[in-house]
């Protein structure tokens, strides 16, 4: 008999931070994370989590929506193939987003089901989640994400020294900044260290070229997210031509139709789905298998809870893709960091071998973070 989805329960967690997390576009002064647990009739279990980085009120919501809209619908309903439940949900859920204007959410926990019900056949399967999904092996590529504006050489050096040997500066603080902090990063980290750069959809199509062109002699990897998500196709192309930086970007598109179309658009080097914000494990799998056939790089965005960062390692490793890397956050972050310790050797970070995700939050232990929604 097929098991079918018994419960939908989530948590909403909040930890403290010394210091806010800064980016261009604003700031996180906490770090919030929605933890979601699928339970099934045949005793099965699987865990998921919500993006809910920004803005940081709408974890709470988007767990009110979990449990007024998403379990009863999902209650009763077939939990042995998550795509196929993803598929569901997109199509019965696809008129009420639009009704409220709230797509965004919807896609987000639609994606944080469809990690649980993929953790949750791993562990039917007895494997963890990237043997299930085809990969050939547990190691992924890793770099160290979201350093900047403040402090970038001594974080950088103490990630280096934890074993990453790739960094993400984040600009968009103004010309100068982050000319001084790129250049600063490159003398501390030496001419071999790989450091990309994440705008965060900072400038304008009109100003974008001449930003990239002061940072270019320092080298970096690639420039991430440099214009608007929604900017058209042709403002992509043109500054695709115009830069001498390859271009990243994907956290911001939602659905198999945008990655479609960005991708065969040929501006990308590089593709950034967020296996929180839209399309969960599946959704990945698809855009990293289309990406990789036009010679484009799969690397998962991801930069909350651990949870969610277990779920996008292993959508990496499992892909069959090359030449990607694994977003991991470098700010603190105890819902990452307790759920989820990663030990990093050379750039290389190694999955656990245990079924499914290999997590398992002890809620207990977290209960100092729990919100009362």
């Amino acid at each position: 008999m097929t098991p079918s989805i018994d419960r939908l329960d989530c948590w909403v967690l909040r930890a403290p931070i010394a210091e806010p997390v800064a980016n261009a576009f604003g700031a996180m002064s906490n770090r919030p994370a929605v933890f979601l647990r699928i339970s099934a009739s045949d005793g099965a279990t699987g865990w998921g989590e919500v993006f809910s980085n920004f803005p940081q009120v709408g974890a709470e919501h988007r767990a009110r929506l979990v449990r007024s809209i998403f379990a009863p619908m999902l209650a009763g309903v077939a939990a042995d193939d998550p795509s196929k439940v993803r598929t569901l949900l997109d199509q019965r859920t696809r008129q009420m987003a639009i009704q409220c204007g709230e797509p965004g959410p919807f896609a987000q926990i639609t994606g944080a089901v469809d990690q649980a019900l993929w953790d949750m056949a791993a562990r039917r399967a007895k494997l963890p989640l990237w043997q299930l999904l085809g990969g050939n092996s547990a190691r992924v590529r890793v770099y160290a994400s979201g350093i900047g504006p403040d402090k970038v050489v001594a974080v950088a050096l103490a990630k280096q020294a934890q074993g990453y040997r790739a960094f993400k500066l984040k600009v968009g603080f103004g010309a100068e900044r982050d000319v001084a902090n790129l250049a600063a990063m490159r003398a501390a980290l030496g001419p071999d260290a790989v450091i990309m750069c994440d705008a965060n959809q900072a400038w304008s199509p009109a100003d974008a070229a001449a930003r990239i062109a002061e940072l270019a002699p320092y080298q970096p990897y690639w420039i991430e997210e440099p214009i608007g998500a929604d900017q058209p196709h042709a403002a992509w192309r043109a500054l695709a031509q115009a830069s001498p930086v390859p271009l990243a970007a994907g956290e911001n598109l939602r659905g198999e139709t945008a990655f479609t179309e960005a991708i065969e658009a040929g501006y990308l080097r590089f593709v950034q789905p967020d296996v929180g914000k839209w399309g969960g494990i599946s959704g990945g799998l698809a855009v990293a298998r289309l990406a990789q056939a036009r010679g484009i790089a799969y690397c998962p965005h991801w930069l909350a809870g651990g949870l969610g960062l277990a779920a996008s390692l292993h959508a990496l490793a499992g892909s069959g893709t090359t030449g990607g890397w694994a977003e991991v956050d470098a700010n603190p972050n105890p819902l990452r960091e307790q759920v989820l310790p990663l030990h990093v050797v050379d750039g290389w970070a190694t999955l656990p071998d245990a079924p499914g995700l290999g997590v398992e939050p002890d809620l207990q232990a977290l209960a100092s973070y729990l919100v009362v929604v």
